[in-house]
């Protein structure tokens, strides 16, 4: 994420969600510096001239209760409706009040973040293997999301739920996050919008000038980024051994 945040620059840019995971710190404190590092590059995109809109997820519900105040230039709100450049309105919210697990069994929503985070454990694991064999990134939670049946079928309700609450207030998509499933799809005539994770897909939702909205995989840009560097320098290294 922060590398994401140093390549990249926009007028505007919105945090839909689960920046900081309370639930985690409640039952130990981990803040190394690189968290330092991220939230000090978003006050300085902010201080620069940037709109930071921070949306509160269910995982930093405690910030909440702060809608509508402004921390170091960035603004704390509970949704917000943004209008593309070529002039379509989109709802953004984080999402977790379309998901009942959340809101009425909280107790299985909290045995569901272990089970994630043991995933994610794994994921550490897999990795570490795969690039060993110069293989690219890959998620087992999200692969599993993919595969287990029931948790497509509570993606789709989901999807459906956002987008109808997108249609009821008359814009023309949704972005949200919650699932960590990235996805970028029409539904219904409503353009829907998931802009992932920094966990699994590694991935962010961005606009270009012309207001098309792309969807991008920093992990496997990043990966193909590195190969040519290697390239090059194998390809240079190659030029300066023949001179």
């Amino acid at each position: 994420m922060l590398d994401f945040l140093r390549e990249t620059e926009s007028a505007t840019l919105y945090l839909v969600g689960d920046i900081v995971d309370g639930w985690r710190l409640r039952r130990w404190w981990y803040w190394p510096q690189s968290h330092n590092d991220v939230l000090q590059k978003l006050l300085r995109k902010a201080r620069k001239g940037a709109k930071v809109v921070y949306i509160p997820g269910n995982h930093d519900a405690f910030a909440r209760r702060y809608e509508g105040f402004n921390f170091g230039e960035i603004t704390v709100m509970r949704e917000a409706v943004h209008q593309t450049a070529d002039g379509r309105r989109l709802l953004i919210l984080h999402g977790d009040e379309f998901d009942t697990v959340v809101r009425y069994a909280r107790w299985i929503a909290h045995l569901g973040d272990r089970a994630y985070h043991m995933a994610l454990r794994l994921n550490l694991v897999v990795n570490w293997a795969r690039r060993a064999f110069d293989l690219p990134y890959w998620s087992l939670s999200a692969y599993a999301k993919q595969r287990v049946k029931q948790a497509v079928k509570y993606i789709g309700a989901f999807e459906t739920a956002v987008v109808q609450a997108a249609r009821a207030r008359d814009a023309d998509g949704v972005i949200c996050g919650h699932i960590h499933h990235a996805e970028m799809r029409m539904i219904d005539g409503i353009l829907y919008c998931n802009d992932g994770d920094w966990m699994e897909t590694c991935s962010a939702l961005v606009e270009h000038h012309d207001g098309r909205l792309e969807l991008l995989h920093w992990a496997a840009l990043v990966a193909e980024r590195d190969k040519a560097d290697v390239a090059a320098a194998r390809a240079q290294g190659a030029a300066t051994a023949e001179g």
